[in-house]
């Protein structure tokens, strides 16, 4: 065997991409700089009257011109994905006692699953995506890193500290945008750490499908979990829960009022015959 043929490969399709890390709901680059990404909903532009087109050409146009930081539009289309309504009216075909009712499932079934496999029925998403640049955090200190990023392969700065100075730069900018977006008619909101991770993953695996992926707490959660060493042979470990001891309450007067074996009734008749005659004997 060659000493070639012993080195173990450490390449890797991540060295190819730009981004280091997902965190936070914030996509960190390998150069340092960072970004949010905002999903937005679109409107009928070609439904709307005369008046409410004007509206949006200038709202959209006060939206351009509030802007004093650069922004990203994009518009993706992908192919739909229906596998989960298929599987909705499968499962609904198979609860149905109904004999008419559930061959009409199926033929609905069959004609969806038919009318997409025949045509490409896509499915266009909205984004925007707000980016703070590596320059924004130290340009001397950046501008000395990005010689030597590449040999060292390592962020210029903590990925703590980028995180920090991301939340604190961009999130003004975001809030700034979900209401000049209010003004327009569009509903925007930010992507979640999950969104984020599946999003691209689907743009750099466009043939993935619908591919399951798991939560994004269990990226970050140990496979193995730290355990209490064990107990050495023919020794027994005794653990003591000390058991809290909660105090009687002592009565406030000198003739507590005891009951034995009565009903409520009998309690309360007890307590207002005591109580009469020392109300006739206060009275002159």
């Amino acid at each position: 065997m060659t000493d070639t043929a012993k080195i173990a490969i450490r390449a890797s399709t991540q060295d190819h991409l730009d981004i280091e890390d997902i965190k936070d709901n914030v996509v960190i680059l390998k150069d340092g700089s960072s970004c949010l990404i905002l999903s937005v909903t679109a409107i009928n532009f070609g439904l709307l009257s005369e008046r409410e087109q004007d509206a949006t050409i200038y709202a959209y146009a006060a939206l351009l011109n509030s802007l004093a930081y650069p922004i990203q539009i994009v518009i993706r289309s992908a192919r739909k994905d229906i596998s989960g309504y298929l599987k909705l009216l499968e499962e609904a075909e198979r609860k149905e006692t109904k004999d008419l009712i559930k061959n009409q499932i199926h033929q609905y079934r069959q004609f969806v699953n038919e009318t997409v496999q025949k045509n490409n029925v896509l499915d266009k998403k909205f984004y925007l995506s707000i980016p703070m640049s590596a320059l924004e955090i130290g340009v001397s200190q950046t501008l000395t890193n990005t010689l030597t990023i590449k040999a060292k392969r390592s962020l210029p700065f903590d990925k703590n500290y980028i995180l920090e100075r991301a939340k604190i730069n961009l999130f003004p900018k975001r809030d700034h945008l979900l209401r000049q977006l209010s003004r327009i008619g569009l509903k925007g909101r930010q992507l979640i750490t999950q969104e984020l991770i599946r999003l691209f993953f689907d743009i750099y695996n466009p043939e993935s499908g619908s591919a399951q992926m798991a939560e994004a707490e269990q990226y970050e959660t140990p496979m193995v979990s730290a355990n209490m060493p064990p107990a050495p042979l023919g020794k027994e470990v005794q653990q003591t829960v000390p058991i809290p001891v909660t105090p009687v309450p002592q009565p406030v007067n000198n003739n507590p009022v005891e009951f034995k074996n009565e009903t409520v009734q009998d309690q309360i008749n007890n307590l207002v015959n005591k109580s009469i005659p020392q109300k006739l004997n206060n009275n002159p």
